[in-house]
């Protein structure tokens, strides 16, 4: 029984190893733009992306005596003490969405890319041939680049950019 376990679980590993795109084997985001929703109050002509931090919520659960033990004079316990769960969760730390200004998809060209993927090779966050294709390994190199800046993001933002 176990030899044939052993290839099945071998088999079941190869198949959802295939499934994981190589975006989420460099931890970056499959969403690499968006344009369909803007910051209030932002310029409609300009292109814009989001960082979104999700909240921190923390559960606490305890036991709370209802009813104590009766024990007797002996040391019997006539009634067990009865307890309930109870269940609190707080946020430690509230969802967090940070919008920032990027290149327009327009003037994100091959010429640009290029660019980018040379600069960010100087720097040494770009390891791979330069190709001008805004791929997932250009957007892990940019998302390790802006990371000390503050920006969690693979998606450019016009500050590092410039």
């Amino acid at each position: 029984m176990n030899q044939i376990r052993l290839p099945l679980a071998v088999l079941a590993l190869a198949t959802l190893s295939a499934c994981v795109s190589q975006s989420a084997l460099l931890g970056e985001p499959e969403v690499t733009r968006f344009t369909q929703e803007i910051p209030a109050g932002a310029s409609p002509d300009a292109c814009w992306g989001k960082q979104v931090t999700p909240a921190v919520i923390e559960t606490e659960t305890r036991q709370i005596l209802v009813q104590p033990a009766e024990v007797r004079a002996d040391g019997t316990v006539t009634n067990p003490a009865i307890y309930k769960t109870e269940t609190v969760q707080k946020i430690v730390r509230e969802r967090e969405e940070n919008w920032f200004e990027t290149p327009c998809e327009e003037q994100m060209d091959e010429d640009f890319v290029t660019s980018l993927q040379r600069a960010l090779a100087v720097r040494g966050y770009y390891l791979w041939q330069v190709n001008g294709q805004m791929d997932a390994r250009t957007r892990a190199a940019v998302r390790r680049y802006q990371e000390p800046l503050g920006l969690d993001s693979g998606i450019l933002s016009l500050a590092a950019a410039q």
